[in-house]
């Protein structure tokens, strides 16, 4: 099956198939509507790399993630390529799993495969990769990481409002004695989280708070709400960086037969799916997947397209309040449940 038998069926000239697959506003919408009906009937699939070769434009964006295992990302990507096939796009997705040699092999698969754009996703971007896409006017969008300009656009995630929310509500409810468990600090996005929780307890009167490092991962926070546990303090109320961490420490919780909440209160930071069915459902700091992917998804069409000049903006995270945070308790549990002394 050809392009020629293409022609023949929709009685028109190969050149007008070739437009008509490439998308050309040439074509008038009768003609596209008759060459539609061919494709199908003949059951033809264009070569998508001969295409991006003739024509310099592949119809494909690549969105680079970094754990693919965390569910805020399959989220992302899911919503990021329902745009996309609503205007006839194609989505190279790449997990960097962290790694700069994978995040470079990631680069390398998307620029032989001429996308027409990429979405940076990650936390972390190797400033040469960067300069790899700019050199070849690559339009790209960046989730809190990059600076708008020409061809490039930034999505930048108000982290402050979101833990602002989480430790007002916790405040609210009465607790004083309170912890973070942050991601791991080499991701720019947890460092931001961390700081922001500290200087909002500072705001509020209570100092510095109890701090545990995890790894954004649902081991890391088990590990680091143990870690809380078996301190000289224990906290009644514990946010975790994200929901993966938070599901974790509700697992150490359960472990030590402490009461969510309680004994303890627990915030989660995302809002991935999972949290409105944990025991007892997560409160959480919503992330809205869906807004983050249509505003990059336009900043990358419209810089394709048209070429125009990148954008900056701002992603508001909400509190959505489950039952996983409840009133500061009046005593702590015995010492034997708590794995450590009663706070004071």
């Amino acid at each position: 099956m050809n392009i020629r038998e293409v022609a023949r069926v929709a009685k028109v000239s190969t050149a007008t198939v070739s437009r008509t697959i490439n998308g050309s506003d040439k074509v008038t919408p009768e003609t596209k509507a008759r060459v539609q009906r061919a494709i199908e009937e003949l059951g033809f699939y264009p070569n998508t790399w001969a295409r991006a070769l003739g024509s310099g434009r592949s119809s494909l964006y690549g969105l680079i993630i970094s754990d693919i295992t965390n569910p805020f990302f399959p989220e992302l990507v899911k919503s990021f390529e329902d745009i996309a096939v609503q205007y006839g796009q194609e989505v190279l997705a790449a997990n960097t799993n962290y790694d700069p040699a994978r995040m470079k092999l990631c680069v390398s698969r998307m620029l032989q495969r001429k996308v027409d754009g990429v979405a940076i996703m990650t936390s972390e971007m190797d400033e040469r990769l960067i300069t790899e896409f700019r050199s070849r006017e690559i339009p790209l969008v960046f989730l809190d990481t990059g600076t708008a300009g020409k061809l490039t656009s930034n999505i930048v995630v108000d982290y402050a409002a979101g833990v602002d929310a989480a430790v007002d509500h916790i405040v609210g409810l009465g607790h004083q004695s309170i912890a973070f468990i942050s991601g791991p600090m080499t991701l720019r996005s947890a460092r931001i989280r961390r700081e922001e929780f500290a200087a909002i307890l500072r705001r509020n009167g209570i100092g510095a708070g109890m701090m545990e490092e995890g790894n954004h991962q649902v081991d890391g926070g088990h590990d680091a709400m143990a870690r809380l546990l078996d301190g000289k303090h224990r906290p009644t109320a514990v946010l975790a960086s994200n929901d993966m961490t938070a599901i974790g420490a509700l697992g150490a919780l359960h472990e030590r037969g402490l009461r969510v909440p309680e004994d303890i209160s627990l915030v989660g930071f995302d809002d991935i799916q999972i949290s409105a069915f944990t025991q007892p459902a997560l409160t959480t700091v919503r992330l809205s997947r869906e807004e983050i992917a249509k505003v990059a998804f336009r900043a990358l069409y419209s810089a394709s397209k048209t070429g125009t000049t990148g954008s900056e903006h701002t992603v508001l995270p909400v509190l959505v309040v489950r039952k996983s945070t409840g009133p500061a308790p009046q005593t702590s549990r015995p010492a034997h449940l708590a794995g450590g002394a009663p706070s004071s």
